[in-house]
C-alpha cells in the first residue's frame, strides 16, 4: 500500500504521525497528531457534536447505522486488507472482524429504535393502585471513546455503534498504531448520512488520552486497553460514567470428561487467534490429570501444525504481533519462566515481529508468565 494522508480525524498543527505494516515495517498512512494542549479546540467541535447528536431522531439514528452497516459490508474485503495492513492479522481472521462488526453496527440500530424507556405500573403498592412511572432513555453528551490496537475495527464500532444509537457525540482516540480502520468507519458514518460534527477523531499520546478523561465536558469513558490504564483512568475520571474492558488471565479448565477433540481445537484458537493479542485469549490451561498428558499432546501436534507468517497469505495461521518490540518482550517473559523451571514444549522462536505459537508446562506460579497477561502467543 503506498503512503496516503488520512483527512477524517482533526486537523491540529502539523505534526504527522506514520502509521507502519507490523508486518513489513512499511509505512503505510499517516495521521495528524494532535497535542493535549488543543484540548479546547477538540472540545469544542465535540460541544456542537452534542447538540446535533441530541436533536436526532432514534429513526435517524437507526438509519444511519443501518446505512453504514451496508456499506462495509459492500466493503468487507478493503475493510479487510487495511486491517492487515495496520494491525497485522491474517487475511481470514481481518475478513470475520469485519464481519463482526457490520453485525455490531446492525444490533446497535435496532437499539436506537427499540431502547427509548418504559413506563412502570405501581399498582404493585397497596394505595398506588391508580398511579403509574415512566423513565426515557436521554443521551449522556458526549462520550471519550479509546481503542486498542488488537481489534481496530470492530471494537471502533463497538464505541461509535452505541454511543450513536443514544444520541451522543463521541470524542473519538484510536489507537496510535492502528487508527486507519478507525477514521475508515467514522468515513462511512458521516457518508451513511451522520453529520461530521457527531463524531470527532483525535490521534495523539498518553498526554492527549489524560487530558480527554479528565475533560469536564465528557460524561463517559469507554475504554478497552490495559489494566495499569484503566485504573489510571478510574483515578482522574471524576464524576462520570465508566466502561473498561481490561482484559485479563482466567485460566480454561479442560475436565476428564471433556471432548479432548473439541477442546484442543477451541483452546488452540483462542489461544494463537489475533496472534494471540486477544483480551479473552487463552493463555493459562489447568487440565485434569487423567487426561493431562493425552491433551497435552494433542495441543502441541496441533500447534505445531500453525503457520506462522505473512498474514496476506490465506494460509497463513499467525500473524505478526504489533510491533517487533512486543514480540520480543513475549520472548522475554518466556525465557524468564524457562530461567525459573518452565518446560518448553514448543515454539519461543522469533523473527522480527512475528513470535511462534509458544507452549510451557510446569511454570511456576511465581513466574510474570503466569501471574500476568501476556497478550502474546504463549500458552
Amino acid at each position: 500500500m503506498s503512503e496516503t494522508v488520512i483527512n477524517t480525524a482533526l486537523h491540529l498543527g502539523d505534526d504527522m504521525a506514520p502509521v507502519r505494516n507490523p508486518y513489513t515495517g512499511e509505512t503505510i498512512g499517516s495521521v495528524c497528531a494532535v497535542a493535549a494542549d488543543a484540548l479546547e479546540a477538540v472540545m469544542l467541535r465535540a460541544r456542537a457534536g452534542r447538540t446535533t447528536a441530541r436533536a436526532m431522531s432514534r429513526a435517524a439514528r437507526a438509519k444511519v447505522l443501518d446505512s453504514a452497516a451496508r456499506l462495509v459490508e459492500e466493503r468487507a474485503e478493503s475493510f479487510a486488507r487495511l486491517i492487515v495492513s495496520e494491525a497485522g492479522k491474517t487475511l481470514v481472521q481481518a475478513r470475520k472482524e469485519t464481519a463482526r462488526a457490520v453485525n455490531t453496527l446492525r444490533l446497535s440500530a435496532a437499539e436506537a429504535r427499540r431502547n427509548a424507556g418504559e413506563v412502570v405500573p405501581f399498582d404493585a403498592y397497596e394505595g398506588s393502585e391508580d398511579r403509574q412511572g415512566w423513565f426515557t432513555r436521554e443521551p449522556l453528551g458526549i462520550i471519550a471513546a479509546i481503542t486498542p490496537y488488537n481489534d481496530p475495527l470492530n471494537l471502533v464500532a463497538h464505541k461509535l455503534g452505541p454511543a450513536v444509537a443514544g444520541g451522543n457525540a463521541v470524542v473519538l482516540k484510536p489507537s496510535a498504531l492502528t487508527p486507519l480502520s478507525a477514521l475508515r468507519l467514522v468515513d462511512t458514518l458521516v457518508e451513511a448520512g451522520l453529520p461530521k460534527e457527531v463524531v470527532t477523531v483525535v490521534n495523539g499520546g498518553p498526554e492527549l488520552g489524560a487530558a480527554l478523561v479528565a475533560s469536564r465536558d465528557v460524561r463517559m469513558v469507554s475504554f478497552t486497553g490495559g489494566f495499569r490504564t484503566g485504573e489510571a483512568i478510574a483515578r482522574s475520571a471524576g464524576l462520570k460514567k465508566l466502561a473498561m474492558d481490561l482484559g485479563g488471565n482466567a485460566p480454561v479448565i479442560v475436565m476428564e470428561d471433556a471432548d479432548l477433540d473439541a477442546a484442543v481445537e477451541g483452546c488452540v484458537s483462542g489461544a494463537f487467534w489475533a496472534a494471540g493479542q486477544n483480551c479473552i485469549g487463552v493463555q493459562r490451561v489447568l487440565v485434569a490429570r487423567q487426561v493431562y498428558a493425552a491433551f497435552r499432546d494433542a495441543f502441541v501436534a496441533r500447534t505445531l501444525r500453525l503457520r506462522e507468517g505473512d498474514p496476506t497469505d490465506e494460509r497463513t495461521d499467525v500473524g505478526p504481533m504489533i510491533t517487533a518490540g512486543s514480540a520480543a518482550a513475549a520472548k522475554a517473559l518466556v525465557d524468564a519462566a524457562l530461567e525459573q523451571g518452565a518446560t518448553l514444549l514448543c515454539g519461543n522462536r522469533l523473527d522480527g515481529s512475528v513470535y511462534a505459537p509458544t507452549v510451557l508446562e510446569d511454570v511456576p506460579g511465581t513466574a510474570a508468565v503466569w501471574q500476568d497477561e501476556a497478550f502474546a502467543p504463549v500458552v
